[in-house]
């Protein structure tokens, strides 16, 4: 089981912390699942087809993602952009959400480069933030934020699981609002 962390749970008036704590989610890795030796069983996911490339799609990921919907407010922080709304809420039961752009800063295996628009997006707002490649650099960023800052590291062939989620849930009910 990866390691979960919470960092800056520095206490901000409560004024900077305006609507749910924001969860940044990542596609692959966290939804889209890979690097496992074996194709899991039907039971885990099923591939689709997405932009003529086959993904692993995780068949918990999407209730899993909605119960969150009731204590965050969801953006897609993923290489995928804006096809995640063109794929992803179909295939997960998902409303369409709010997508951060990266231009072409986007680069495989690292999540660093996500800095920028995570950042600007939740200025002022509590922020959990999923992914399966968070390093070094993601966790100092975050110790730095001044808002609550939860980062919730996902392993690629395994994606969301039920402990995340409650994790998830217990922090946005009382470690988002410090």
């Amino acid at each position: 089981m990866a390691a979960m962390a919470i960092v800056n749970v520095a206490v901000s008036p409560a004024a900077d912390h305006q609507g749910p704590p924001i969860l940044a989610v990542d596609v692959d890795g966290v939804i889209s699942l890979f690097g496992f030796d074996q194709p899991p069983p039907e039971t885990v996911g099923r591939f689709h087809i997405v932009d003529g490339m086959p993904h692993f799609i995780s068949s918990a990921a999407g209730e899993r993602l909605q119960r969150l919907t009731r204590h965050y407010e969801l953006v897609w922080a993923t290489g995928w952009e804006e096809r995640a709304n063109d794929h992803l809420p179909n295939l997960l039961g998902l409303p369409v959400l709010p997508t951060l752009s990266f231009g072409s800063d986007a680069r495989f295996g690292t999540a660093h480069w996500k800095l920028g628009p995570i950042g600007a997006y939740a200025r002022g707002r509590s922020l959990a933030w999923i992914d399966d490649s968070l390093s070094e650099e993601c966790y100092r960023w975050a110790e730095a934020r001044p808002e609550p800052t939860l980062l919730v590291p996902a392993e690629s062939a395994i994606g969301i699981e039920e402990w995340h989620v409650e994790a998830l849930i217990e922090w946005a009910a009382n470690g988002a609002a410090r």
